[in-house]
């Protein structure tokens, strides 16, 4: 067996495997940048959390609704098509933002790029196990994640620059052309290489049945629904206040904000790449610790003195994330069959996000009342009760994938 760095970008040799990565690579810039422009400018316009935590419910609440609705089309559909269109669609969405003159503007065209993000990860994680051998799908994953949370933090800290420069605009341009060369990336890679066959529907309410009893019937699916949606009710809180706690509490300014994005990514990346053999060896003990790291790296970032030690807190808190997130797409992976798979991604995703809207909703408030130091302590302590609760549910996991299940 070949060394695990080997192995791990071995996978880049796979010329369809490195056109999906590069196309991520090249949308992830542009997003992560555009998700500063966008906070920043609904921020600049408003000065209020209640802003901010519209402007992030309304990013995420087509992912609620599409996979509790419309998740069994990543299935039935062309994974392909629906990526170059969900592309497509964020491009046209990023062109006409420069032109926005109110908040609530800007608010309605997030929602119109969230339907592209609803569709387009769920298929590219449902697609990836096809396109790599089984041995490789950690790794895989790895890699994945680790362009993606490349483009966490570089794209942040470039998008704090170019803001504090230049304003939004710019950032949001640049966004657009990201999500076109994506989709020429995409369209290169044969269909057939994201999606082994496609299942026969049986109708809409029995095709999204199947994807909840999917779900619900394995110890790795539901385990990976419990634990995450805890971290998503501390996501949100997060979220909110993040931009709070640089501008406020760090006085650091939007660079300040970008630099605590950029540390999470940082600290992804890393976390990421240390996850795959790890996993390999007990994904349960695995994911328990990354948990318990990213509960511990959040806390650490609510009693920062200044924004350089929020920085190391945030690379800590990224570490055990991106371990974390590793571990549950690829419990994700094995828990669920080919033709049921894109619909167990997005009813964990849907759900996930409902969870994480609520949080939305509830840390603007909280991060106005209590500021935003207590709403990262808040938001440490349910990340500590995901952590037990991993701990408890990751017992018994099944290593292997159950096949669908027919007849809802």
């Amino acid at each position: 067996m070949p060394p695990v760095t080997g192995r791990r970008f071995a996978l880049l040799g796979n010329s369809r495997f490195r056109l999906l990565f590069v196309a991520t690579f090249a949308s992830g810039v542009g997003n992560w940048l555009a998700v500063i422009a966008l906070t920043v400018d609904v921020y600049d316009r408003t000065h209020s959390g209640w802003w901010v935590g519209e402007l992030l419910i309304a990013n995420i609440l087509p992912a609620v609704f599409i996979g509790l609705l419309l998740g069994p089309l990543v299935d039935r559909l062309s994974r392909k098509g629906l990526m170059i269109a969900s592309d497509l669609g964020r491009l046209a969405v990023f062109a006409a933002l420069p032109f926005t003159t109110s908040a609530a503007q800007i608010v309605l065209l997030a929602v119109l790029a969230g339907i592209g993000n609803a569709f387009f990860r769920p298929a590219v994680l449902a697609g990836l196990p096809n396109l790599v051998g089984e041995g490789d799908l950690a790794f895989g994953n790895a890699l994945m994640q680790f362009v993606d949370w490349t483009t966490t933090a570089a794209g942040p800290l470039v998008g704090g620059i170019l803001v504090a420069a230049s304003g939004p605009d710019l950032a949001y341009v640049v966004n657009a052309v990201t999500f076109g060369i994506s989709a020429l990336l995409v369209a290169r890679i044969p269909a057939r290489l994201l999606q082994s066959d496609r299942p026969i529907g049986r109708g809409r309410w029995s095709d999204l049945a199947e994807g909840f009893t999917t779900v619900l019937g394995s110890r790795a699916l539901s385990c990976v629904l419990v634990v995450w949606s805890i971290v998503m009710l501390a996501t949100g809180f997060l979220n909110v206040a993040e931009i709070f706690l640089a501008r406020e509490s760090f006085s650091a300014g939007d660079l300040g904000f970008g630099l605590l994005w950029a540390a999470s990514g940082v600290g992804m990346i890393l976390g990421g790449l240390a996850a795959a053999p790890m996993i390999e060896r007990d994904v349960a003990s695995t994911y328990v610790r990354f948990v318990a790291l990213l509960a511990v790296g959040t806390g650490c970032a609510a009693v920062a003195p200044n924004v350089w030690v929020g920085a190391v807190a945030m690379v800590l808190s990224g570490f055990g994330n991106g371990g974390a997130v590793v571990a549950n797409i690829t419990l994700v992976q094995r828990g669920a069959a080919d033709q049921v798979r894109g619909r167990a991604f997005t009813v964990i995703i849907s759900i996930n996000y409902a969870v994480l809207g609520l949080a939305f909703v509830a840390g603007g408030p909280f991060t106005n009342a209590y500021g935003p130091r207590w709403a990262f302590g808040a938001a440490s302590l349910a990340i500590f009760a995901a952590a037990a609760a991993a701990l408890r549910l990751t017992r018994g996991l099944e290593p292997r994938p159950r096949p669908a299940v027919h007849g809802a």
